[in-house]
C-alpha cells in the first residue's frame, strides 16, 4: 500500500469508522419499543453470527442458539418481536453509515487529484493541448440517464434525513445528529402500496433540484472560467436523461398522460430552480438598469410556475437573452461586480434550458408489432394482412403510409397510448423545447424492422418525414442480438428512408447496448466482450457510411449489471471505438452512492468527462487490444460463455434461485412500479427482469453474475500454456484489469458460509456445490494474476468500506435465511403456520436493509 492510500485510509477509519462507533451509541435513544435492550443484544447478535458460521451452523441453527443462551424467550411472538427490532435498528444503522460515507467524501476523495477536470486543465495546460480539447469539446458530452430501476430501497423521506444527517455529521453538530436519528426512529422505511411512476419520477426530481443543478453548473462555470476559448456554448457537455414515466417496456402503468404529467414537473423543477437563482441575484444585483430586469425576469419565472392556468409563454432563448443583457450591464457600467454569479446561472440555463433532464421514451419492439398489426385489422392505412406479410412486404407497406390514425379507433388500451405518446412527444417538444423529449428507444431490437416500424407509427400518429425530430435508438441487449447488430444497422444505414432520416438528424445514429440481460444470457465476461465487439464492429460500420454513432449504455449499479468503476471502462476504450459522447444510465443505489451530494456529483461527473476527453487527447498509453489480446479474451469469453450455460440450463437452476433467494419476494416489496418479470404467468429464466435476478444472488451473497465461469476460463488456458500472457494482459490492458476489478468487486461481497447448509441438500446442494467451486476457482486466479492476498487489496477504502457494512449486513441475512427456511418448511410439510406472513415479511424487511447496505456496489 502506498503513503497516499494509507493516509486516506487512516481519514477514512477516522471519519467514518471511528464516528460510526461514537454516533452508533446514540441509537440507544431512538424511540423504539425495548430498544435499550435490543442494542447490546444487536450487538451480541453479531457476534454469535460470525461465531456460528465459522462453526458452519445453518442461519436457523445461529437464531435458535442465540435466542436459548442471551434471552428468556419462550414463544415464537417474542422471538419474532426481537428479530423486527433487530431489522429497524440494523436499517437505521445502514442510514447512518451512508451519511457518514457522504460527509467524508470530500476528504476521503481528492476532489483535485487523477481524473478530476483539474488535473485535466494541467494535463492539457503542461501539453500545449489547448487546440485539440477546443476540437474535442465542439461535440463531446456526458449523458447521465436516470432511472427508476428499483435497486435503491430508501424512500424519499428517508433520503432527505440522510441529507440533512450528512451536514449535520459534517459539521459535527451532535445536538442536530441525535434529532435526525430520533426522527429516522419514527419514519417507515416501507411503503404499503407500491409507487406509481409519478412517484418514482418525483424522488429523481429531488436529485435533480438539490444535487445535479448545483454540480453541474459548478462544472462547468471552472470550465468556462479556464477555458474559455476552447467550451463551446452551443454544445453542453453535460446532458441529464429521464426515464420514470417515459419507459412503458414491461411496465403497465406508464401511460401518455403520465409522459405528459412528469414533463410538466420537470419543466415546473428547472423553473423553479432559476426562480431560485433569480430571487438569490436579485438581493446581490441592486444596481440601476439591472434591478428592474430582474425583478421583471422574476416574475416571469413565478407566473410559469405558480399562477394556475396562466398560459406557458417563457422560453430557454428569452431568459438567456435577459441573462446576458445584465451581464452586459455588468461589465460596461458595474465593474463586474457579482458577474460569477449572473454566468453560474446561464451556464446552467445553457445546460438544462425548460425541460431539466431530457425525457426518453422506451417500448419492446413486439408491441409495436401488435399496434401495426391492430391498425391493419381496423383501418385501411395498411394491408390488412400486414401481419402476415414479409418483413421486405411490411417495409414497403410502411413506406406507403399516407393516413393518420386516431389512437381512439382502437380498442387495446395499450395500442391506443402508443399512438397516444407519439403525440405526446410533439407536445412535450412545443413546451420544454426538443431537448425535452426527442428519444424513442426499442428493446430487443433484432431486425431493421423493429426500427421501421416505429418510424412508421410516427407516421401513423400526424408527423411528417421533415418534421420528425425524434432520434430512433434501437437497443441490443442479449448476446445474439449484439452478435446481429452489425447487419441490422447496415440495412438501415442503406435504407433510403431511414438514412433520409438520419441525415435530418445531422446522420447521428444513437445505438443502446444494454448489459443487464447479457448478462444473465451469457455470463459476465461473454457480455463485457460482447459489447465491446459491438461497439468495435459498429464504429467501423458507421464510419464507413458517413454516420456519427452514439454509444448509450445501459448500465446499472452492481458490476453484475455492467456497473462498477464505470469511468475506467470509457478510458480503457480504444480507438477503434466511437467516443463521441459518454452516455450511460444511472440507477437505484448507483444514483444515491456515486451521485447523491453534490460533491459526490461533481467528482463523478468529472470522472467519466476526463475519461472521454483524456482518452481522446493525451493517451500516452495504447488502450486499444492487440489482435493478440484480443485472441486471448476471444478464448476466456467462450470458455466463461460455455462454463455458464451449463448451470444456466441445469433442470433445477432457476427452481435454486427461487428456493434459496427472496426472489419471489421482490414483486411484494413495493420499491418500484414496474412488475418484477416481462409477463404474467410461470417464472422463466428469459422474461425473469435483470433487477431481481442479479439482485436475489446479491442477497444470497453469491453474486453469480458477476463472476461465473471466469474462473473456469482462466484455468483451461492456463492449461493451455496462455498464463504469462493472460498475466501480461493484465498489466497492459486497462479493458481487462477493470474487468477483473469489478469481478474482484463482485466477490468480495460473497460470503457462502451463509447458505452452506445447501452444500448437502438433496436436490440443490450440485447447484451449491457448482456455485461455490467456481467462486474458489475464480477467487485464485485473480489472486494469482494480480500477486496479491486479498481480493481489492490494491484498494483499501472500498475493501474497508465492504467489510464495515457486510457486519451490518450480517444480521438481516442471518434474519432473511431463517425466515425463509421457515416458510419452507412450512410449504413443504404442507403445515398450518398462523405466523407464515410474519416471516414473508421479515424476508421483505430484511431485503431493503441488505440492498441499502449494498450501496458501494456502484
Amino acid at each position: 500500500m502506498d503513503a497516499s492510500a494509507n493516509t486516506t485510509l487512516q481519514i477514512y477509519n477516522k471519519q467514518v469508522g471511528l464516528k460510526f462507533q461514537l454516533y452508533n451509541s446514540l441509537f440507544t435513544a431512538l424511540p423504539f419499543h425495548r430498544v435499550e435492550k435490543t442494542g447490546v443484544l444487536l450487538s451480541v447478535f453479531l457476534i454469535h453470527c460470525e461465531e456460528g458460521f465459522s462453526k458452519k451452523q445453518s442461519p436457523s441453527e445461529v437464531i435458535t442458539s442465540f435466542v436459548k443462551q442471551y434471552t428468556t424467550y419462550e414463544t415464537e411472538q417474542e422471538m419474532l418481536d426481537l428479530l423486527f427490532r433487530f431489522v429497524q435498528y440494523a436499517e437505521r444503522q445502514v442510514v447512518l453509515f451512508d451519511a457518514l460515507e457522504d460527509a467524508a467524501y470530500r476528504d476521503i476523495h481528492d476532489m483535485n487529484g487523477i481524473g478530476t477536470i483539474k488535473h485535466l486543465e494541467s494535463e492539457v495546460l503542461h501539453t500545449s493541448s489547448q487546440e485539440k480539447l477546443a476540437a474535442k469539446l465542439k461535440d463531446f458530452s456526458v449523458r447521465l440517464v436516470l432511472t427508476a430501476h428499483p435497486t435503491q430501497f430508501y424512500p424519499s423521506e428517508v433520503l432527505g434525513i440522510i441529507n440533512d444527517l450528512s451536514k449535520a455529521l459534517l459539521n459535527d453538530n451532535t445536538s442536530q445528529v441525535n434529532s435526525y436519528l430520533r426522527q429516522l426512529g419514527k419514519t417507515p422505511f416501507f411503503k404499503n402500496e407500491k409507487p406509481t411512476p409519478y412517484d418514482e419520477a418525483m424522488n429523481l426530481i429531488w436529485f435533480l433540484e438539490n444535487v445535479f443543478y448545483q454540480s453541474a453548473g459548478k462544472i462547468m462555470s471552472y470550465l468556462h472560467s479556464q477555458f474559455p476559448k476552447e467550451v463551446d456554448s452551443n454544445n453542453p457537455l453535460i446532458h441529464l436523461g429521464f426515464w420514470p414515466g417515459g419507459d412503458r417496456d414491461g411496465n403497465p402503468f406508464v401511460n401518455a398522460p403520465t409522459t405528459l404529467k412528469v414533463a410538466d414537473a420537470l419543466r415546473g423543477a428547472i423553473i423553479k430552480s432559476y426562480y431560485l437563482d433569480v430571487r438569490r441575484l436579485k438581493r446581490r444585483l441592486t444596481f440601476k438598469g439591472i434591478s428592474n430586469v430582474l425583478v421583471a425576469l422574476e416574475e416571469r419565472l413565478y407566473n410559469n410556475l405558480f399562477v394556475p392556468g396562466y398560459n406557458l409563454d417563457l422560453s430557454k432563448e428569452e431568459v438567456l437573452h435577459t441573462l446576458q443583457h445584465i451581464r452586459a450591464k455588468l461589465i460596461n457600467e458595474h465593474n463586474s461586480l457579482f458577474l460569477n454569479m449572473v454566468d453560474n446561472l446561464i451556464h446552467k440555463v445553457e445546460l438544462f434550458g425548460l425541460f431539466f433532464a431530457s425525457l426518453d421514451i422506451r417500448q419492446d419492439s413486439s408491441i409495436h408489432s401488435e399496434v401495426l398489426k391492430a391498425i391493419a385489422e381496423t383501418t385501411s392505412a395498411l394491408p390488412r394482412n400486414y401481419d402476415d406479410l414479409a418483413d421486405d412486404e411490411k417495409l414497403e407497406a410502411l413506406l406507403k403510409i399516407k393516413a393518420t390514425v386516431p389512437p381512439y379507433v382502437l380498442d387495446n388500451d395499450l395500442h391506443q397510448d402508443t399512438l397516444e405518446t407519439m403525440k405526446a412527444i410533439k407536445n412535450i417538444q412545443l413546451h420544454n423545447g426538443e431537448n425535452g423529449c426527442h428519444r424513442y428507444i426499442i428493446s430487443h431490437s433484432t431486425k431493421p424492422l423493429d426500427i421501421m416500424e416505429v418510424y412508421g407509427l410516427f407516421m401513423l400518429s400526424g408527423w411528417k418525414p421533415e418534421e420528425l425530430n425524434v432520434d430512433i435508438v434501437p437497443l441490443f441487449e442479449t448476446i445474439d442480438d449484439l452478435k446481429h447488430a452489425g447487419a441490422v444497422m447496415k440495412a438501415l444505414y442503406e435504407h433510403e428512408v431511414y438514412s433520409k432520416h438520419l441525415k435530418r438528424r445531422n446522420n447521428i445514429q444513437t445505438i443502446m447496448l444494454g448489459f443487464s440481460d447479457g448478462t444473465k444470457d451469457g455470463g459476465y465476461l461473454m457480455a463485457n466482450w460482447s459489447i465491446y465487439k459491438a461497439k468495435e464492429e459498429l464504429s467501423y460500420l458507421s464510419q464507413q457510411y458517413d454516420v456519427q454513432v452514439v454509444f448509450f449504455d445501459g448500465r446499472g449499479g452492481p458490476p453484475a449489471r455492467g456497473g462498477g468503476r464505470t469511468h475506467q471502462f470509457y478510458a480503457s476504450m480504444g480507438r477503434n471505438i466511437s467516443n463521441k459522447e459518454i452516455q450511460l444510465t444511472i440507477q437505484g443505489q448507483t444514483i444515491s452512492s456515486n451521485f447523491g451530494t453534490p460533491d459526490a456529483a461533481q467528482f463523478n461527473i468529472e470522472q467519466l468527462m476526463h475519461a472521454g476527453i483524456s482518452n481522446a487527447l493525451f493517451h500516452t498509453k495504447e488502450t486499444t487490444l492487440t489482435e493478440e489480446e484480443e485472441d486471448l479474451l476471444m478464448r476466456l469469453s467462450d470458455e466463461s460463455f460455455k462454463t455458464y450455460s451449463t448451470l444456466k440450463n441445469h433442470p433445477d437452476f432457476l427452481e435454486y434461485l427461487l428456493y434459496a433467494s427472496p426472489l419471489r419476494y421482490y414483486a411484494e416489496a413495493n420499491i418500484g412500479s414496474r412488475p418484477s418479470k416481462r409477463k404474467p404467468g410461470k417464472m422463466n429464466l428469459n422474461d425473469l427482469r435483470a433487477v431481481p435476478y442479479v439482485g436475489s444472488w446479491s442477497q444470497l451473497k453469491q453474486n453469480l453474475p458477476g463472476y461465473y465461469g471466469v474462473g473456469t476460463a482462466l484455468e483451461k488456458l492456463e492449461a493451455e500454456g496462455k498464463w504469462e500472457e493472460i498475466k501480461a494482459m493484465y498489466k497492459h490492458s486497462l479493458f481487462f484489469k477493470t474487468l477483473m476489478d469489478n469481478c474482484e468487486m463482485a466477490m468480495t461481497k460473497c460470503f457462502f458460509p451463509l447458505t452452506a447448509y445447501l452444500a448437502n441438500h438433496p436436490k440443490y446442494g450440485e447447484l451449491w456445490n457448482m456455485i461455490y467451486e467456481e467462486y474458489e476457482r475464480t477467487r485464485g486466479c485473480l489472486l494469482r494474476m494480480a500477486g496479491t492476498e486479498t481480493l481489492m487489496e490494491d484498494k483499501p477504502v472500498n475493501q474497508l468500506s465492504i467489510q464495515m457494512r457486510q457486519r451490518i449486513e450480517l444480521p438481516l441475512l442471518t434474519i432473511q435465511q431463517f425466515a425463509l427456511t421457515k416458510i419452507r418448511e412450512t410449504e413443504e410439510q404442507k403445515l398450518e403456520l398462523p405466523s407464515k406472513d410474519k416471516y414473508e415479511k421479515l424476508v421483505m424487511r430484511c431485503s431493503f436493509g441488505i440492498i441499502n447496505a449494498e450501496r458501494n456496489s456502484a
